[in-house]
């Protein structure tokens, strides 16, 4: 243990009047933080089969007020992405996240689309990124902090757009925190946490004036997924 975190959980002890745990529950904590015990998963999304999956991560996302596009081939992305922007009379301008996932769809392409790769700031009305894991038990989207995803693309453009491959849906958020664990991210391959999961349904929303939704409270007004069917979900 480190001295800094040492001294914080020292004084942690000392404001809770407690000593050192007793070498049983450190044994006890230990075990379960490598073994990772599951909650118990609604069997919704357990006993489907992954194309069964996907179809109840559509229908779960669109009922917390996401929309859908599906494309087959993620050279389709952007065309997608542009009639989006036009069905909505919304600017036909946007950042994508520094992903080389994005970086390999045809911008170019849409001539009318104007695009910038970085960090999204104010100025910015769309936002484009990837995820790393798509919920179907809850139509939820994963996303992690990293170099290829600034957390504040994700929050900060009034409409945000993801990119989402079939492949990359799986039953429950315990699913999704396993290829987590199974991703190494560091020089030597290994696991490394990253400094911030983000777990996204829908988009934002606030009930606190009188019990009225009102979309946009705390982050984008809009939510809108374009799914890649890469065929990998046999």
């Amino acid at each position: 243990m480190s001295p800094s975190r040492d001294q914080i959980l020292g004084s942690i002890r000392r404001a809770l009047r407690r000593g050192a745990l007793a070498p049983e529950a450190v044994a006890a904590c230990e075990t379960r933080l490598v073994t990772h015990p599951r909650n118990l998963i609604p069997a919704r999304a357990r006993t489907l089969p992954p194309r069964g999956q996907v179809e109840l991560f559509v229908k779960m996302a669109e009922a917390a007020n996401a929309t859908v596009a599906r494309v087959r081939e993620p050279r389709e992305v952007p065309a997608t992405i542009a009639a989006y922007l036009a069905r909505l009379n919304l600017p036909q301008r946007l950042v994508r996240a520094p992903d080389p996932a994005l970086d390999a769809l045809p911008w170019s392409a849409q001539t009318l689309l104007e695009t910038r790769r970085g960090i999204a700031a104010d100025s910015d009305p769309v936002g484009v990124t990837t995820c790393f894991a798509a919920i179907a038990e809850t139509g939820t989207l994963m996303l992690h902090s990293g170099p290829a995803g600034p957390t504040r693309n994700n929050f900060l453009p009034d409409t945000h757009i993801a990119v989402v491959r079939a492949s990359q849906v799986v039953a429950a958020y315990e699913d999704g925190w396993d290829r987590l664990r199974a991703a190494p991210r560091d020089a030597d391959a290994r696991f490394a946490m990253p400094r911030t999961v983000n777990f996204v349904t829908g988009p934002s929303r606030t009930a606190d004036i009188e019990q009225k939704i009102e979309l946009g409270a705390h982050g984008p007004r809009r939510l809108h997924i374009v799914l890649i069917d890469d065929g990998a979900t046999t």
